[in-house]
């Protein structure tokens, strides 16, 4: 019983971070400079987050891959060791901190901006008055709801919250490319999903 009302209790919390994120014309201002940026003058999206950030960056990073924005993760670390190379001067950096203070992040965006100063910033975190959301051209901002962890320590709602703000960005961009089945199943060839999808297209041509 511990248990099933702990359970309720999370959903419950989680369940109203999300609905309580902020809705602000920066979502369509983040869209339309990937849409403009990566879509329409070939550069890319360079993604990139510390601990559980960096893994909900790397999920965006795929899921935006898949759906026709070309997207790498770049590791904060290992960009100050070379990999800072894969960063080109008219791509768009989506970088992910829930405190807005994550070290690797800030020196990212100073060795970003020292490589191409006019390299754009979009910034997802939990503190909108961080020196990293200040820094963002565009700040998209979680709510700041409290982690459900216990200890209100591990990450669990923010990246719950982040990763449902990725897939507002990733549905809206799709939206805004005319993104298609057909799309999909020539950048998407294995598993169940690319076999729905062309068969699916066959469907739609055959019709």
């Amino acid at each position: 019983m511990e248990v099933k009302r702990s359970m309720r209790e999370i959903l419950e919390a989680e369940s109203k971070a999300i609905l309580n994120i902020p809705v602000t014309d920066e979502y369509e201002h983040a869209v339309k400079l990937i849409v403009e940026r990566v879509h329409h003058n070939g550069a890319k999206l360079v993604t990139s987050g510390m601990g559980k950030c960096g893994q909900i960056a790397n999920n965006i990073a795929t899921t935006f891959a898949s759906t026709g924005i070309p997207a790498v993760f770049l590791h904060p670390s290992e960009a100050q060791h070379g990999d800072l190379g894969v960063l080109q001067p008219h791509d768009v950096m989506l970088l992910l901190s829930n405190s807005g203070r994550t070290n690797e992040i800030v020196a990212l965006v100073q060795l970003a901006h020292a490589l191409y100063p006019d390299v754009k910033f979009i910034v997802i975190t939990g503190n909108n008055e961080s020196e990293l959301a200040r820094q963002a051209d565009i700040c998209l901002w979680t709510g700041g709801a409290p982690e459900v962890c216990p200890l209100g320590l591990t990450p669990t709602t923010s990246t719950t919250m982040m990763t449902v703000m990725g897939d507002v960005l990733v549905v809206n961009t799709m939206l805004a490319t005319g993104f298609t089945r057909q799309d999909y199943a020539m950048r998407h060839h294995g598993g169940y999903l690319g076999h729905v999808s062309r068969q699916e297209t066959a469907h739609h041509q055959d019709s």
